[in-house]
């Protein structure tokens, strides 16, 4: 019998599997598809280094606003951004398979596992025991039964990845984190691009004039925004794939080359034979657990996006951190200390920390609130990017820091300021009274907490 097997060599299931061949138990890793789960293979890795591509040609179409003259159109070698793109992947892919089957202790199986019982697990013919079993099965794209799915071609944010040209007009149904990344990427590859919204504003969860600010600098780089999408439906059509909008304004529908569903993901859940060992899930398929998480039967945890308790990379990393912490650090750690944090990667990107303004505004909370746009800040626009805001919002009688949003350059590392003061449970002043390097972004952030007026 094995002290622990893993299934997933996702964010947490590799670096546990190193502090538990470390404190000398015996561990098997199984990953049924591709080592580093979605960030490495479909996730953060190659997005970003799609949007690096994109923003280098967006930034060479403006190189004349600051004064560098080029020779001739820019233009877009499809093939050779892929090609930089699963080489960034790849490496990082075989780095993780490299540091797994080099761990001590640690032996690495490759096929689809199943559960049997509380502490056995099935790959091929082979049958497993152990002790614990850790679930890091991460989860997929949703392809959700809509009129016409079926009938035509479509993309996922996983096989988008494949293309090695640019779409003359790709249609993105759903208007949040994954869609917009993808939409302002392949417009400034050159492709027409039109997002398509079932609700009537982009990014829902957050506030409304994030969602404005969002939409706007999309539109002014071309992109077509369609909202209030009541009746999503698709067609086969000569030019590619016609998709029914029916929006409030506008043509009934768009005919687009290739089409993108981004509307949500789904836990890898389904066929781990989980009912056999009498693991619960929710009613969306992602596996319950506790704070520590824990599933409802002992000796099994789940981690990482199959959860439900965050859809991230540096959450399901935090997740491996909670688990090593209470198994073998005796460190009590939980779930639930986790603050909210996240970014969408649209260029400027926007960072997100803590209760939106909506959110405080529900709580009942006596709150202040700071803003500047990033007209009034001085690295923007000294790069000549200055869209979007700044905002922090703080209980005005405890002096706790509830929630922050960045939208600007920078924004996704200016934010961190904000984020470690929330976990040390810094009041308000401790952070204003800071003195930060100009210039940056960041050292607004004391700025806008000296001018700190009633949230309405």
């Amino acid at each position: 019998m094995l002290d622990a097997i893993i299934i997933g060599a996702g964010q947490a299931g590799p670096p546990l599997a190193e502090r538990l061949a470390a404190a000398g138990m015996s561990v098997a890793v199984i990953e049924r598809k591709l080592f580093g789960g979605t960030c490495v293979n479909t996730g953060c890795t190659p997005t970003k280094t799609l949007i690096a591509s994109a923003r280098v040609a967006r930034m060479a179409r403006r190189a004349a606003e600051y004064g560098v003259m080029l020779d001739g159109p820019v233009r877009i070698d499809m093939a050779r951004v892929k090609a930089r793109k699963d080489e960034v992947s790849g490496r990082s892919r075989r780095n993780v398979e490299r540091w797994l089957r080099g761990m001590p202790n640690c032996r690495v199986l490759q096929g689809h596992a199943r559960l049997e019982s509380p502490n056995s697990v099935r790959v091929g013919d082979e049958l497993l025991t152990a002790e614990r079993i850790f679930l890091n099965v991460g989860a997929r794209a949703t392809i959700p039964d809509m009129p016409g799915v079926r009938d035509v071609d479509v993309l996922t944010s996983g096989t988008i990845l494949d293309l090695d040209h640019v779409p003359r007009h790709l249609v993105v149904v759903g208007g949040s984190y994954i869609g917009l990344e993808f939409a302002q990427m392949y417009r400034r590859f050159g492709a027409e691009v039109t997002v398509v919204e079932k609700g009537e504003r982009l990014i829902g969860r957050e506030d409304p004039d994030v969602s404005d600010a969002i939409r706007e600098l999309l539109e002014k780089e071309g992109v077509t925004v369609r909202l209030s999408a009541d009746c999503i439906r698709f067609a086969p059509h000569a030019d590619g794939v016609e998709v029914g909008v029916n929006c409030a304004s506008g043509s009934p529908s768009v005919v687009g080359s290739h089409v993108l569903l981004a509307v949500g993901r789904t836990p890898n859940t389904d066929d781990l034979s989980l009912d056999r060992a009498g693991v619960v899930r929710d009613s969306r398929g992602f596996i319950t657990v506790d704070d520590k998480l824990r599933t409802n039967v002992p000796g099994i945890w789940a981690m990482g996006d199959c959860n439900g308790r965050g859809a991230f990379t540096h959450t399901a990393y935090n997740d491996f951190e909670i688990v090593a912490a209470n198994l073998l650090d005796g460190d009590p750690r939980s779930v639930d200390d986790r603050i909210q944090a996240y970014a969408l990667y649209t260029d400027p990107p926007l960072a997100r920390v803590g209760m939106t303004d909506e959110a405080v505004r529900r709580s009942g909370r006596r709150a202040l609130v700071g803003q500047r746009p990033m007209t009034r800040v001085g690295r923007a626009v000294e790069k000549g990017e200055a869209q979007g805001f700044m905002r922090i919002v703080v209980d005005a009688d405890s002096r706790e820091i509830l929630g922050a949003a960045i939208l600007g350059p920078g924004g996704d590392e200016a934010i961190h300021g904000v984020l470690d003061m929330m976990y040390a449970k810094a009041p308000y002043p401790t952070l204003q009274r800071a003195v930060h390097i100009h210039p940056t972004v960041a050292e607004l952030l004391p700025t806008l907490l000296g001018e700190l007026k009633p949230l309405e």
